[in-house]
């Protein structure tokens, strides 16, 4: 059993030494840029925690891993186009450092990659690594497009919300982890209960992203707050505000969607966040999650001190303000 910072150094020694530069550069340059910015590496270092917890060989989950990381920041370099968003982890996105063509080809490249890294897993696995890349890609596409309708839907419930951003964010979290467990050798009832244990963190996660995107500090968070306001997004804490508000309230809300000054219109819906407790409510539902995860985590058939970091960092996730 490895320590978390003992995977985080494996998980930085794989990508600070990879050179993705090839010609032509218009192509390969924003993928350096990209995948050189580091970011929270968690998918590749959540595989790599789930194998250790099996002891499994950490040198075979390592390929998967990889491609894993670059899917995330492919998905990343269109999601910054299709939400016009400038900043990424505090440095200018791809499609503004270079453009929105750019954005898509080098995007599109990144994808194969991953995909070519997939498919360098152990032949004896190779099917089932497959199969869940596979579905979580699909998903993740998915989760997209809902999320890019919702944007214009007069009405969204807050378990359609919970089903995009499972879609979207939580799926892949809990695909590294599964990945992790196959290729160690997990039993199928072991590899679905920390699939299930990634589902509930993963959605824990993103309530906390998108907490962090109206409440956070932006030098801390490295976007710019209030982002999912000025591009009409209805997230949880929109939606929980809607739900919860008075007639002058809901009048507010939807007063500020068609606000063309965008700190007028972050700040006409901050207002009504902080008069419902809506930091509170949400605090709340990513604490449900968290505790939901927990049960799973403990369902796992290998003694409780292999699961501590797993344990750990799971509270860490939840209570993160990056």
């Amino acid at each position: 059993m490895h320590s978390i910072k003992e995977l985080q150094n494996k998980v930085a020694d794989i990508f600070d030494n990879k050179n993705y530069m090839a010609e032509p550069k218009g192509l390969y340059e924003p993928i350096q840029y990209s995948l050189s910015q580091g970011g929270k590496r968690l998918r590749p270092l959540l595989a790599l925690m789930s194998c250790s917890i099996f002891g499994g060989d950490l040198d075979k989950v390592e390929n998967p891993a990889i491609g894993l990381e670059i899917f995330h920041n492919f998905t990343l370099l269109h999601d910054d186009i299709m939400d016009q968003a400038p900043i990424r982890r505090g440095v200018p996105s791809v499609y503004k450092k270079w453009d929105t063509n750019t954005a898509i080809l080098s995007g599109d490249t990144m994808f194969v990659l991953a995909y070519d890294y997939v498919t360098k897993s152990d032949p004896s696995f190779l099917v089932d690594v497959l199969r869940v890349f596979n579905q979580t890609a699909r998903e993740v596409c998915e989760g997209q497009q809902y999320d890019m309708n919702y944007e214009t839907q007069e009405f969204v419930g807050v378990d359609d919300y919970i089903e995009m951003i499972r879609l979207k964010t939580a799926v892949l979290i809990a695909a590294a982890l599964k990945i992790g467990a196959i290729t160690a050798g997990a039993k199928a009832d072991d590899a679905k209960n920390i699939y299930d244990f990634g589902i509930n963190i993963g959605l824990a996660f993103q309530l906390r992203d998108d907490l962090l995107d109206a409440f956070g500090d932006q030098k801390v968070f490295g976007k710019p707050i209030g982002n999912d306001i000025v591009t009409n997004k209805k997230t949880y804490l929109y939606i929980m505000a809607y739900n919860l508000a008075n007639t002058k309230q809901k009048e507010a809300l939807d007063t500020a969607f068609g606000f063309s000054n965008n700190e007028e219109k972050v700040k006409s819906v901050m207002t009504v966040f902080n008069e419902l407790n809506i930091r509170e409510v949400t605090e709340q539902k990513i604490e449900d999650y968290y505790e939901k995860s927990l049960s799973f985590l403990d369902a796992i058939s290998v003694p409780k001190n292999q699961k501590e970091e797993l344990y750990r960092f799971a509270k860490g996730l939840s209570l993160r303000n990056v």
